[in-house]
């Protein structure tokens, strides 16, 4: 299918895995999210996937309560792990054969990250979860799926968003007259500091030409559309 991505790294936030709950881990609502990642990698999509651990823990909540920053982002790192193997469970539940790959030497859960291992993985046809973030603190894991989706030669990151159906000039859930973007290029991004991901994100992606899909993920049938180019969400194109 011509119009179909080939590879494409999708970017989860730790927040969607929750569920309705405040914090942690819904069974349901990861078996949700890995039946829609079903739907694309059944059109022959390569997908690897970045996802985050806010859910669990976040590093800048630890320091604004008295923790060593640097302590703290480790911890959302291990974080963003039991992410990993919860989202694996919930795809092999489901006949989606998968691999963790972790920057963090945790050799009883995961795999480590190898560039050459994992375009391998891609080739065999396994979904691939990249876990552990960047492995580095103040850093973060869109910062990650940046770095994943340059290295893997990626065509393009989706970024699904809870609740959120793309790019807006203000935030929507504060302002009933935010305009949505419908396309826009990763310059007006970094230079009016869009919420869409952080500035090293951002900067990484227009250097190594990589597009962005932000999308609502929370729709039904989202993923499919996004990977089979359909006009969903913004897409945020790295050239002007």
């Amino acid at each position: 299918m011509a119009n179909v991505y080939q590879r494409v790294i999708l970017k989860l936030s730790g927040e969607a895995l929750k569920g309705n709950g405040t914090y942690g881990i819904h069974p349901i609502t990861v078996k949700g999210i890995a039946t829609e990642i079903k739907e694309m990698y059944e059109l022959g999509v390569q997908v690897g996937i970045v996802v985050g651990g806010g859910n669990l823990w976040r590093g800048k909540t630890g320091e604004e309560l008295g923790m060593d920053r640097a302590q703290a982002d480790y911890m959302g790192m291990l974080g963003t792990i039991m992410n990993g193997l919860a989202l694996q469970d919930a795809l092999e539940s489901i006949n989606v054969p998968t691999r963790v790959m972790t920057v963090l030497p945790i050799a009883a859960v995961a795999e480590p990250y190898i560039r050459r291992r994992a375009m391998r993985h891609f080739e065999k046809g396994r979904v691939l979860i990249f876990s552990g973030g960047t492995g580095t603190p103040f850093f973060s894991t869109d910062t990650a799926a940046a770095l994943r989706a340059a290295e893997l030669n990626a065509d393009i990151i989706l970024m699904a968003k809870n609740g959120v159906e793309g790019v807006y000039d203000k935030d929507p859930r504060k302002f009933d007259d935010a305009v949505m973007y419908h396309e826009l290029s990763q310059e007006k991004i970094l230079q009016q500091k869009l919420a869409v991901m952080d500035q090293t994100a951002a900067s990484i992606c227009r250097e190594n030409k990589i597009d962005i899909l932000v999308f609502n993920m929370n729709t039904k049938g989202n993923m499919k559309k996004a990977v089979m180019q359909e006009h969903i969400g913004t897409l945020v194109k790295w050239e002007e």
